[in-house]
Order: C-alpha cells, then sequence, then structure tokens
C-alpha cells in the first residue's frame, strides 16, 4: 500500500462543488490533494436534462506520516492485516496510552462521519496482531444503516477514510497508531470472498496447467491471496503489472 495513492471521487452541482466537498471530507485542505476534474456537468436545458459534475480528489505524497511517526514502519501496514484472524484484546490488560488512543480514534472518527453527515455507530477496540512480531492494532468498527457510502467503489472511500483517520490519530497522539477501519463487517466478508477465490483459482490453475490472472486488486486484496496460497503444494503466486491496475497470477510450480 505504500506506493498506492489514496483517492476519492465526489459527485456535485458543480466541480466547485464537488472540490469542496471532497476535501470536507477528507479533512483536508487543497494544498494537500491534486484534482481532476472527470466530468464538468451540465446544466441541461430549463433546469431538465441536466448532469452532475464529478471529480477526482488524489492524496499527495507530501501528506503521508513522517518516519517521526512511525517507529515500527518496518512492519506491516495496517490495512494489510486479515481482520477475520484478529482477536480482540481485553480492556484490563491495556495500558493508559493504549486507553487514550481509543478515545482520540473514536473522536477523530467520529468527527470525520460528521463532516461526511453519515450518522452510525463507532466502536473501537484494539485487537491482536496476525505475527506477534507486530504491535496491536485498533480496529474501528463502524455499524448503522445502508454505509454502502462509505465503501465506495472497490473500497476507495473506505480506505481513504481509513488513511486520513491514521494521520489525524497519529497527530493526536504525538506518535503512529496502527489503525483498521471496518464498515459491518465489510472487510471480512472481503477477505473470506478472497480466499476462496484463491483456492478456487488454485483448482483452476491445477486443472487446466495454465497461469491463471486475477482482476486488478489493491495491495491489501491481493496479500490475501498471497497469504491464502502461500503454503500450496502446487501453485505459487505473484503480482505483475503497475499500480493501480496491478493483479495476482496464479501459477504451477516446477517438478
Amino acid at each position: 500500500m505504500a506506493d498506492e495513492k489514496t483517492t476519492l471521487e465526489m459527485i456535485a452541482p458543480t466541480p466547485e462543488e464537488a472540490i469542496e466537498n471532497a476535501i470536507a471530507q477528507l479533512g483536508l485542505t487543497e494544498d494537500d490533494v491534486d484534482v481532476e476534474i472527470l466530468d464538468s456537468g451540465s446544466k441541461g436545458i430549463l433546469g431538465l436534462g441536466g448532469r452532475q459534475a464529478r471529480v477526482r480528489i488524489t492524496v499527495k505524497e507530501s501528506t503521508k506520516p513522517k518516519t517521526d511517526f512511525l517507529p515500527g514502519s518496518e512492519t506491516k501496514s495496517d490495512d494489510e492485516l486479515d481482520i477475520s484472524a484478529l482477536k480482540s484484546v481485553e480492556m484490563d490488560s491495556l495500558t493508559e496510552e493504549e486507553k487514550q488512543n481509543l478515545k482520540i480514534t473514536k473522536t477523530v472518527v467520529e468527527e470525520l462521519l460528521e463532516r461526511m453527515r453519515v450518522k452510525a455507530k463507532i466502536e473501537p477496540r484494539y485487537v491482536e496482531p496476525e505475527d506477534e512480531k507486530d504491535r496491536r492494532v485498533i480496529l474501528v468498527d463502524i455499524q448503522g444503516n445502508d454505509l454502502s457510502i462509505l465503501i465506495g467503489r472497490r473500497s476507495e472511500t473506505l480506505n481513504a477514510l481509513q488513511y486520513i483517520g491514521s494521520l489525524i490519530v497519529s497527530k493526536e497522539a504525538g506518535k503512529w497508531v496502527p489503525m483498521m477501519i471496518d464498515v459491518q463487517g465489510y472487510r471480512e466478508r472481503r477477505n473470506r470472498q478472497l480466499r476462496q477465490l484463491g483456492r478456487r483459482m488454485a483448482e483452476q490453475a491445477i486443472q487446466t496447467g495454465r497461469r491463471q490472472v486475477l482482476e486488478p486488486m489493491p495491495a491489501n486484496e491481493r496479500r490475501i491471496i498471497h497469504l491464502e496460497l502461500r503454503d500450496h503444494p502446487q501453485v505459487f503466486t505473484e503480482s505483475t503489472g503497475e499500480e493501480p491496475y496491478r493483479k495476482v497470477t496464479i501459477s504451477l510450480k516446477e517438478d
């Protein structure tokens, strides 16, 4: 994920309104983003047949967290973790600093959702990472009615919300705080689907004797496929192509 750019598409009556709404949702300024106008829109005739404007906002590289906030930056990114494999940490075992981080996280995510005019229940908690060498991660569970707007196409909105939330929480805490956001169990369901897809395509590679190429995926989703098949006795996986069209390939191992 480190080399993937965070983007958000926004629709509004005018490009100016779309840009303003997008940067407000992200909690940034125009100096922090690059703007691409995908459709300037049109008013139509006598107010009929009009078309909304559409813009794409891309977070600039310079807004990424500095190394001062990344004492454990050599470990995996929080959005590369498999959410279904994480276990909750009991509140009694948390340090005072971790408890404070939970309060900061709840406040930050609540404010971001308020800016997006989304009503939802927010429940942050610490979970144990997959690898005991990694640090504990804050998992923010968001529940509510019709929250598909928080997910977006190919999880772009959810990833942007998580990325910006992590930046703000880490700035408030004075150090990097690993954080992951899930909306109504979306990430867990998606991870299960990806693992099933990986196994199915591996079987297809074995049956046909041909390399299987999956659809383009973000880094965190590709990693799920790689993990699912890393110990497979007959196939191996690779990521090929350039972002944002990088994809997983599944090939037969040589005898």
